[in-house]
């Protein structure tokens, strides 16, 4: 009698919101364009692809799936990163008048950029898993052609797990990632156990199976809700200072030039240490180190 009246109080504590939830007013949307239902190939991800048009559409219904199911449970104010590519997915005249987005590059909080103390939790949209992962959609870190591994404190990490110190620098927590299984599994292996919506699941670099849109975006709004109900249970992610990043090139080169600064440290032929007071320093850093080439120059 005992054990059942236990197991009834249990499946009513999950049934009832928590008496000490967190109302978010404020909530920030970081979006990537890998992870979104269908993408396989550049044929979707860039200006050049055949089927590039038709996915940038896709990506923005899964934002705004993202700000209905969030606006219908309470969120008044959103901030969205368009986090791929260029900067410049997102069709903006689909979006809701009171919603703001950030576009284009470069920018010091790279796909964090407008995050700050404000928002009451993030959410991370499209990822894709990190380049030393062996499976997932096109999967790297921040750059396919440059870089082969980037770490915090020792530590290897995706995108997501960058991003996840930004937010938690100003008391952020990330409460949803959406992308394929890999994606899911390793952002939520570095954040903790936040929500996940697996739109596909990867077969290889290139392939995977896939939800159709409209399935996904269902998902997607089937998450949000409940990332938000969770809102308390979750906590920022937040390094100690300062942080150590280090990053490893494909070649040599970069590697080299970069450790003609006297902030930087070459580690071995391909890889350099920086420490930076913080995450938003490291943040910078990384900035400087995928943006600048000579071709900037007149």
């Amino acid at each position: 009698m005992l054990a059942r009246l236990t197991l009834s109080l249990a499946l009513l504590g999950a049934l009832v919101p928590s008496a000490g939830a967190q109302q978010v007013r404020r909530l920030f949307i970081s979006a990537d364009m890998e992870g979104v239902a269908g993408v396989v190939t550049a044929e979707q991800l860039g200006p050049g692809g055949f089927e590039y048009e038709r996915f940038r559409r896709f990506m923005t219904d899964e934002v705004l799936a993202v700000i209905g199911a969030a606006r219908a449970a309470g969120v008044r104010e959103f901030v969205v990163g368009d986090a791929h590519g260029n900067g410049q997915n997102l069709l903006l005249e689909l979006f809701p008048p009171d919603v703001q987005v950030v576009r284009a590059w470069p920018r010091p909080l790279g796909m964090m950029q407008g995050i700050d103390s404000t928002f009451d939790a993030a959410v991370f949209l499209g990822y894709h898993a990190g380049t030393t992962n062996p499976a997932g959609v096109r999967a790297h870190t921040f750059s396919s052609a440059r870089l082969t591994d980037v770490r915090l404190d020792g530590r290897s990490v995706p995108e997501g797990g960058v991003n996840a110190a930004i937010a938690g620098h100003y008391g952020v927590p990330v409460i949803l990632v959406t992308g394929d299984d890999a994606a899911v599994a390793e952002v939520r292996h570095v954040v903790g156990d936040i929500e996940g919506a697996v739109v596909k699941w990867n077969y290889g670099f290139h392939s995977a199976r896939t939800l159709t849109p409209q399935a996904a975006a269902q998902l997607i709004g089937e998450r949000t809700r409940s990332a938000l109900q969770r809102r308390a249970a979750f906590r920022p992610v937040q390094l100690g200072q300062p942080v150590t990043l280090e990053v490893r090139f494909k070649h040599y080169q970069p590697a080299q030039v970069l450790a003609l600064l006297p902030i930087v440290e070459q580690v071995d032929a391909h890889s350099i240490r920086y420490v930076g007071a913080d995450i938003l320093a490291v943040s910078r850093f990384l900035t400087f180190i995928n943006n600048y080439e000579v071709g900037l120059e007149p």
